[in-house]
């Protein structure tokens, strides 16, 4: 059977197609072969030798003056590796930092914190409460004239001189106390033994009393406590008030209540609560009689053993001998020295500053 004439030519057709495309790849394929060997020269030739950077080539470029490699394109990436000309950054900033939080954090120097001395030598920093009355008081105005203490304000003294007595003194000249610049006496009236928890008078209380009342100085007065109770207390302040009298007592009446040093006192096992109580108790009793009450202590009793934010309402006496104090609360009457000399006294004399003329209150 014969087939149809455009069937005969067809294969013709598609045989002269595909010999063009075959020559057209063979073509393309030599060019690409071609390419890729000069591309093959020129890499291995830059690995063998690659361009050398002159000295001046990234001052050229940091200049605003491309050298002539960076005008010709032949630097890589890594000729541009000028970084290591800034110094890298150190930890040194942050440790400075540190330095000034931890200065700044010094409880010696924060005005936060203030030094407490224990009775055994210990130093602790304990901090100063915002909620108790701070004493305002210039310190660059005491003056010590002859181991006597002075205040002044605008070039007057506004203070005065005081000494407290004991039995521990034994015979006081008063007269010569006075003329020696004391305005005024804290007297002990008695203890109570911290053993046996007795009630005793002062041996000299009521001679001193008397001659101290002759001699025209102004009184004040002081029982050293070891009472466990309010009981007590009252039993002391009542002891206190019954020897007084028919002298004026125009200074304070303190209540005292310490340790013994070398010795147990019947008072360690009270809770700091319990001596709060016990010290308001003493001197609310004071009060109700018509008496100005005080309390006394070191700055160590006064911050660690009662708690002044409930005893606020009556004056302090502060017991720090030194220069200057450092206790920060407010107080009206502080005991400088106890190793003081002065005519009147044989041996060492307590001496104190009131802030206050409490004759005139």
């Amino acid at each position: 059977m014969k087939l149809p004439e455009e069937y005969d030519e067809q294969p013709k057709m598609s045989l002269t197609v595909v010999r063009m495309i075959i020559g057209v790849t063979l073509f393309i394929s030599a060019i690409l072969v071609l390419i890729l060997l000069m591309n093959s020269e020129n890499i291995k030739k830059r690995v063998e030798e690659p361009p050398k950077q002159p000295a001046d080539a990234v001052q050229s470029v940091t200049d605003g003056e491309p050298s002539d490699e960076y005008a010709q394109g032949t630097l890589t990436p890594d000729d541009f590796d000028f970084w290591d000309l800034y110094p890298e950054e150190t930890e040194e900033p942050e440790q400075e930092e540190s330095v000034k939080k931890e200065e700044v954090s010094d409880p010696a120097t924060d005005g936060r914190h203030t030094l407490l001395v224990t009775a055994d030598g210990k130093e602790e920093w304990v901090l100063i409460s915002p909620y108790l009355p701070k004493n305002e008081y210039d310190y660059t105005k005491l003056v010590c004239q002859s181991e006597l203490m002075k205040y002044f304000e605008d070039g007057r003294q506004i203070s005065y001189v005081g000494a407290d007595i004991s039995k521990y003194h034994d015979y006081v000249d008063f007269v010569k106390l006075k003329k020696a610049g004391v305005n005024f006496v804290m007297l002990r009236v008695g203890a109570r033994g911290y053993g046996t928890g007795q009630l005793m008078l002062d041996e000299n209380f009521l001679d001193n009393i008397k001659r101290a009342s002759d001699a025209g100085l102004e009184i004040g007065l002081y029982f050293f406590s070891q009472a466990v109770s309010k009981e007590e207390a009252i039993e002391e302040a009542n002891l206190v008030l019954e020897n007084i009298g028919d002298y004026a007592i125009t200074y304070p009446i303190a209540f005292d209540m310490e340790f013994i040093v070398g010795d147990t006192a019947r008072i360690e096992a009270l809770t700091r609560e319990e001596k709060t109580t016990i010290a308001r108790t003493f001197m609310d009793t004071i009060a109700n009689a018509g008496y100005m009450p005080m309390l006394y202590g070191n700055k160590e009793w006064l911050i660690r053993y009662v708690d002044l934010s409930k005893l606020t309402s009556y004056d302090i006496w502060l017991s720090q001998p030194g220069d200057i104090p450092d206790y920060p609360y407010k107080f009206t009457m502080w005991q400088y020295s106890n190793t003081a000399s002065i005519d009147g006294i044989a041996g060492y004399a307590n001496l104190n500053i009131s802030f206050i003329d409490y004759s005139e209150k």
